[in-house]
């Protein structure tokens, strides 16, 4: 039975370039057998698991998900039940109201700030940086470059001048906060659902024009000059993403400027991968340029729109780099298996921007459009 199964993988996998058992980095090499019934029966769930339980191994799993993305090899299996649920539970419920709003900081942003220490720049920016091409000038070298460059974008993007105020939804350790308030004198207010980031990010930002809240963004009710989210519309779900439009646009003074930075999808849907949901962000999504419009309409007029996906291949490779080299001051905390998750995130996710499945998307908005016209800035 066990060739039975083996053999269907193996058909699966004919004209991308992935061979069982071969010699290039990016085959797949089964260890146990109960990987090709489980990947058969469980598609996404079934791979990433049977990896996490060492069932498999990969020398560079981000250029298989990226083959695997590519050839649409996920159509070709068979749909899993549970899967059909999910869909369904997430088209009849909100599965981001308020009530739910902080279980996303519970259980991916507070497992530990030295893990993120460890992999992020030294600014502890989760989000993409933008390196540029090799041949523009002043194009990032190092990751911690491509993310300050990436903070600074935003600031140029906004047109952010000394003295105003921003509104940061979703501002992580305050990244973006700290670099607004030292570079360009604003003053920041961040809100976040993580205990652990308002910790850190209260500290990373200590003498600066900066707060750091604990609050949901539904909850803000106050004027900004400016409102940016940076990363942070993943978690909110397409039924909310008109709401928190209707947020921006209350506490926004009507000359300012809404930069949202997010991942998008190629297609609209109502949740996210099946594996990405069960261990990394649950009630997740990634919007699609139909839902943002959608939600934008009679609200803001949209300036600009930039895409830079490519640039999230690196940085999470980058992120990949870091957590392996500094894994010796983490295993103490961390366990085997999680390291083989936090990995298959990590590559997998970068496998999924270099496939251009995913893609990273800055966004400006206006309330009325920008009187003689926005000039876009790259």
């Amino acid at each position: 039975m066990s060739t039975t199964y083996k053999k269907r993988v193996s058909q699966i996998l004919e004209g991308t370039g992935i061979t069982l058992n071969g010699s290039e980095p990016w085959d797949i090499h089964v260890s146990d057998e109960r990987f090709y019934p489980r990947v058969l029966s469980d598609g996404s769930i079934g791979l990433g698991e049977s990896y996490m339980d060492g069932w498999w191994e990969c020398d560079r799993i981000d250029e298989a998900v990226s083959r695997l993305l590519r050839y649409d090899i996920p159509s070709r299996l068979k749909i899993n039940p549970a899967l059909v649920w999910s869909v369904v539970s997430a088209k009849l419920t909100n599965r981001q109201s308020e009530k739910r709003a902080f279980h996303i900081g519970q259980v991916h942003y507070d497992i530990g700030n030295d893990l993120y220490q460890t992999m992020l720049d030294k600014r502890m920016t989760y989000t993409c940086g933008y390196w540029k091409s090799a041949e523009e000038p002043n194009r990032a070298i190092t990751l911690d470059e491509a993310q300050e460059a990436k903070l600074d974008l935003v600031c140029r993007k906004i047109g952010l001048k000394a003295g105003q105020r921003v509104l940061d939804i979703g501002c992580g350790w305050g990244s973006f906060a700290k670099f607004a308030a030292e570079r360009y004198g604003a003053e920041v207010v961040g809100v976040t659902v993580s205990k652990e980031q308002q910790k850190l990010g209260k500290e990373l930002c200590s003498g600066l024009p900066v707060e750091i809240r604990l609050q949901d963004y539904r909850d803000v009710n106050e004027s900004f000059d400016h409102v940016v989210s940076l990363g942070m519309i993943e978690h909110v779900g397409c039924k909310n993403y008109r709401t928190m439009y209707q947020v921006v646009d209350r506490c926004m003074k009507d000359d300012g400027l809404f930069l949202l930075h997010t991942i998008g999808g190629n297609k609209s849907a109502h949740t996210t991968d099946p594996w990405i949901e069960k261990y990394i962000f649950p009630n997740s999504m990634l919007p699609s340029v139909k839902q943002l419009a959608a939600a934008a309409e009679r609200i803001f007029v949209m300036e600009d729109w930039h895409n830079f996906g490519t640039d999230y291949d690196r940085t999470l490779m980058e992120w990949d780099r870091n957590f392996e080299t500094h894994w010796d001051s983490l295993k103490d905390r961390y366990d085997e298996r999680f390291r083989r998750m936090w990995r298959y995130y990590l590559l997998a996710c970068a496998g999924s921007f270099r496939s251009r499945e995913n893609q990273l998307w800055q966004i400006v908005y206006s309330k009325k459009g920008v009187l003689g016209g926005y000039v876009a800035v790259r």
